[in-house]
């Protein structure tokens, strides 16, 4: 005969599944409304790209943390590229065998979702609720506003480090309440940490420390919850190679001077973020929108609000403490989506907007599966309808040219929330439960097909092949000097200027070597040099700083970086063509491109490849024997001193050795890497590497994680077969107690 606990393992079995169906049919229903939902913004300009070109170098042999030519964007020991996160290694190595970025993005993000969405379902289930109410949090996540409108469509590192920091949320729990030993804690804490955006790592560090002080304050007892910090200090010191090198690099970026500000831009005031359960709600506060936002950014579940008045909250009372780990992190996020705008790397509160449908749909679903009650039915109807006129003169508030839609709404949910009543009163948890979640599919759809379509878009084509076929073959290294914000809307397509020009990671999609990439951390002297952005799109002036001479060298800095070829955008230099050509370039026409680009190329042919990635040598003798992407061996001789210049980015982690010896590096124009050779060298091998600043740091603390690691989960199993041989001992005296009399005489 089934046990209870058999019964109950297999319950959550069941509705595990159901969860996982659900993230499916949730999927299913956004893509009828929109199929390019999951395919948009930095899905399509950086991700997708960037996992096809990080599967390529992974499968010819190359580790991809530095590609030289892309120069500010090549650093990928910083960039959201999850280079030391296994699952996204994965993701990368496959990425090159689909034709369709549409298609594998939103397969990718389907599998992340399911991951978010059994982690939401565990957590739930370890604060003791039952499976069905687990399974309607869990899917609900996955719907809620920001996270599928931002995080699922757009962030896929936001999504992937979520997707763990809630499975290392539940498994934190376990571990703290006795059910677990530490080795998913920290592995969960690790995958959300490696992901390499700084989002997931911060929550996830509030989060444990949220479940520590509420499980000090549930079990009352401290020793739990220091086992529970340190498994996640084992975490963070594997994980810390994952951000040291933008730490240490980050005087040379963008990010350098960041500090705390009051931005207004994309923070949200509290009122917005509790008007929770209005599927037509849309909030108000500054965005990219102007000040109304047209999606439903806020939006967590149609029942979250109006189920409180169903709690019978003297019970809920006595399971404050068991929950106040919920409650402190609902609070921190909720206090975070406030403000202050920045807070060094951290910008855009909104951002945590899943942070707060996270904390409140655990907190709701568990309360009205451990305390949702019936009694005083008109009473409790009367304080819901009060709930839904609160929810509805908020929106009306934000949105005041949307009545009708958000008295629709009501009625929507008015209606929902009767017959979800009647199905408990007639049907029981299950149908209730069934109910709502069958009720967030229709949901999904009609927020996104109402939802405007987005400035965030760039539109790229969807195959790889048509892409690749479309646009001209370029070898060598090109530099594009165009701006995206010249596009017209009929310009973003495949017929229009995709066949030409390359903005954000596209050319990543075509195999081919582009200066021009997406980055969101930038290398600030390059960037003022070439007066580049972040989708790689330049100025007006770029051409002129292109071929301006740099002064200590006499080269140009086009010369410098070893470019073969020019990339003009005609709506940016409209008269360039009828301008000569620089001297040691010629024009170059691409039959069928001509309505976009005007193109220059060398005249003596590529030098991107000759020499290594020499670019200029005074005064020395310098022969490339070797490059590869971290590596430059050169034979150098030089009679009375000089200098080599490389066509390296200054990125911070370079050294030098001359004959096995150290030598000092300099740069030109605070952008370019060069080494002074000393008088009297003959025939010496110049070697020059770059590794990741602080990289024999971060394997210093990756051991000693591991090492704690293995001293926690010891120390966990000593305890657990102590306990059972005391558990053992006290059985056998109970059945024998002449046994157990002689035991305490001897």
């Amino acid at each position: 005969m089934a046990t209870a606990a058999t019964e109950s393992r297999n319950e959550a079995y069941r509705w595990g599944a159901v969860t996982t169906f659900g993230v499916v049919v949730g999927y299913a229903a956004v893509l009828l409304a929109n199929a390019r939902h999951f395919y948009t913004d930095d899905t399509e300009s950086q991700y997708a790209a960037l996992w096809v070109m990080l599967g390529r170098r992974l499968r010819d042999g190359h580790f991809p943390a530095l590609v030289p030519w892309e120069w500010m964007s090549g650093n990928y020991a910083m960039e959201e590229a999850g280079l030391y996160n296994p699952p996204q290694l994965l993701v990368d190595l496959i990425a090159p065998s689909v034709d369709n970025l549409a298609v594998y993005a939103t397969v990718v993000k389907l599998v992340f979702s399911i991951i978010a969405a059994l982690g939401v379902f565990r957590i739930c289930r370890e604060y003791g609720a039952r499976a069905p109410w687990a399974a309607v949090a869990g899917i609900g996540f996955t719907l809620s506003g920001w996270f599928l409108f931002f995080d699922e469509a757009s962030w896929a590192t936001s999504l992937t480090g979520t997707a763990w920091l809630v499975q290392a949320w539940a498994s934190g729990v376990r571990y703290a309440r006795g059910r677990s030993g530490p080795i998913p804690t920290v592995v969960f804490l690790y995958l959300a940490i490696s992901v390499q955006y700084i989002f997931p790592a911060v929550e996830s560090a509030l989060m444990i420390a949220a479940v520590a002080v509420g499980e000090v304050v549930y079990q009352r007892r401290w020793a739990p919850s220091w086992r529970l910090l340190a498994a996640a200090g084992c975490a963070g010191l594997v994980g810390l190679e994952t951000y040291l090198p933008g730490m240490l690099s980050s005087a040379a970026t963008w990010r350098g001077n960041e500090r705390v500000l009051n931005d207004p831009f994309l923070t949200v005031p509290w009122s917005e973020s509790l008007n929770a359960s209005l599927p037509s709600t849309v909030p108000a506060f500054t965005g990219w929108w102007g000040y109304v936002q047209p999606l439903p950014m806020v939006y967590i579940a149609w029942f979250a609000i109006p189920a409180l008045a169903f709690i019978d909250w003297r019970a809920a009372a006595r399971s404050a403490r068991e929950l106040s780990g919920v409650g402190l992190f609902a609070a921190a996020v909720l206090m975070w989506t406030a403000g202050p705008g920045r807070i060094g790397p951290l910008r855009w509160p909104a951002r945590v907007l899943p942070m707060v449908a996270l904390a409140l749909l655990v907190l709701v679903c568990v309360l009205l599966s451990r305390h949702g009650t019936f009694t005083r039915a008109r009473s409790r109807g009367v304080a819901a309808a009060v709930l839904i006129g609160l929810l509805l003169a908020r929106s009306f508030s934000a949105d005041p040219h949307h009545l009708i839609r958000h008295l629709v709404a009501v009625a929507a949910v008015v209606t929902l929330g009767a017959v979800a009543l009647w199905l408990g009163r007639t049907r029981g948890t299950v149908a209730v439960c069934l109910l709502i979640i069958g009720s967030m599919f229709p949901i999904a759809y009609l927020q996104v097909h109402s939802a405007p379509p987005t400035p965030l878009s760039y539109n790229f084509p969807e195959r790889r092949s048509e892409m690749t076929a479309a646009f001209p073959h370029f070898d060598g290294v090109t530099l594009q000097l165009a701006d995206r914000g010249l596009l017209r809307p009929e310009d973003r397509s495949l017929a229009g200027a995709y066949s030409s020009l390359a903005f954000g990671n596209y050319a990543k999609n075509l195999g081919l070597d582009y200066v021009n990439a997406y980055t969101p951390i930038g290398h600030a002297a390059f960037s003022a040099m070439l007066c580049m952005g972040w989708d790689g799109s330049t100025c007006p002036d770029a051409f002129r700083r292109a071929f301006a001479t740099e002064s200590s060298t006499g080269r140009t800095i086009v010369d410098l970086m070893k470019v073969d070829r020019v990339v003009l955008q005609r709506a940016q230099f409209p008269d360039a063509r009828n301008q000569p050509a620089p001297p040691g370039w010629r024009w170059v026409d691409y039959p069928g491109h001509e309505n976009y680009i005007w193109v220059l190329e060398r005249t003596d042919g590529p030098i991107s490849t000759r020499n290594g990635l020499i670019a200029d040598s005074a005064g020395v003798t310098a022969i490339s024997t070797s490059r590869a992407d971290v590596t430059s061996r050169v034979r150098v001789s030089s009679a009375e001193g000089g200098r080599v210049v490389f066509a390296r980015l200054a990125w911070p982690g370079y050294r030098a050795s001359l004959q096995d010896k150290d030598v000092p590096l300099t740069t030109v124009a605070g952008t370019f890497v060069a080494v002074d050779i000393p008088a009297g060298t003959s025939n010496a091998e110049l070697i020059l590497t770059w590794r990741p600043p602080g990289w024999q740091i971060g394997i210093g603390t990756a051991a000693a994680g591991l090492a704690g690691l293995a001293l926690l989960h010891w120390a966990g199993v000593r305890s657990r077969r102590r306990n059972t041989h005391i558990a053992t001992q006290t059985t056998t005296s109970e059945q024998d107690p002449e046994r157990s009399l002689a035991t305490v005489g001897s």
